[in-house]
């Protein structure tokens, strides 16, 4: 009986979320080692079939988890790095594509109609909604050399917001992955928590929640203590020249204020290891992970 009351009072704290997210559109950026545990990621998908259900128009983004990699080694390829970013050749570009649309973006797909939803892969094999630029590095050393090239990598340029709108609005649930196209029908790589930002942004999201394998951000990295359950932009500024906030959570963060600063209303980085985090952060009172806001 405890248990049922329990399930019951759940379910009238998340009604006034339900009530406020209705028709409105929630992007969810899905990526780190949570992507190759089966489990996790049917329930994550599981979690936001449900939001589909009562009433919000959810848009996935996803990434490519260790895939890319382990595909890239079984091929003999060995990953070249220039200030951190892969470099990317046709080779790559082409292991990249097929492990994220053949693959990742398949089983998503899979998983989703299996739920009994609409769901309508948006990929570079199909109807892309992103389009980029070649990206190319800066020299740190100098600074006029602006020109390094790191391949087939690109920066978003422009995202195509209405027709994910008009997606959502008749009940599918675009599943995108990162591989966009140029000006010229080519194909570029886009890390996929930039993806995220521009989406949120384009679609006129009221709200960007990046899944990850991460609790969120630490002011601390070394002491789990130090999570900060809410951070504003001129705090994440500071714990960037700080060293607090590097590598991986970068991207994360600029995907958070790129989205911000387009119009969606908040952002939030959580842990997707912990089984409903995504329903515990959009349908509960006391929310998870951390929430970045423009001040």
């Amino acid at each position: 009986m405890k248990q049922a009351i329990a399930k019951a009072e759940a379910l009238v704290e998340a009604h006034q979320y339900i009530r406020g997210f209705a028709d409105r559109i929630v992007v969810v950026k899905v990526g780190g080692s949570i992507m190759d545990d089966a489990q996790a990621m049917r329930m994550l998908i599981t979690d936001i079939c449900f939001m589909d259900a009562v009433g919000m128009r959810p848009i996935i983004v996803h990434g490519g988890g260790r895939g890319i990699t382990d595909a890239m080694k079984n091929a003999g390829i060995e990953a070249q790095f220039v200030q951190g970013r892969r470099y990317t050749d046709d080779r790559t570009l082409a292991i990249a594509e097929h492990v994220l649309v053949n693959e990742i973006n398949h089983q998503m797909v899979q998983t989703i109609r299996e739920l009994g939803h609409r769901p309508m892969p948006m990929t570079s094999l199909g109807s892309c909604a992103v389009f980029a630029r070649r990206m190319f590095l800066q020299d740190a050393e100098d600074p006029a050399r602006n020109r390094i090239d790191i391949g087939y990598v690109g920066e978003v340029e422009w995202v195509n917001g209405p027709l994910l709108t008009a997606l959502t609005a008749a009940g599918h649930i675009p599943v995108i992955a990162p591989i966009a196209r140029d000006a010229a029908g080519g194909k570029l790589n886009v890390n996929a928590d930039i993806v995220a930002g521009h989406v949120a942004a384009a679609a006129g999201a009221v709200k960007l929640v990046l899944v990850s394998d991460t609790h969120g951000i630490r002011t601390r990295p070394e002491d789990a203590e130090s999570l900060a359950p809410s951070l504003t932009r001129g705090q994440i500024e500071q714990l960037i020249e700080q060293g607090a906030i590097s590598s991986g959570m970068l991207p994360k963060v600029e995907s958070a204020l790129t989205a911000l600063e387009g119009g969606v209303h908040k952002t939030h980085i959580v842990d997707g290891r912990i089984p409903h985090a995504l329903l515990l952060e959009v349908y509960t009172d006391a929310g998870i992970g951390t929430e970045i806001v423009l001040s």
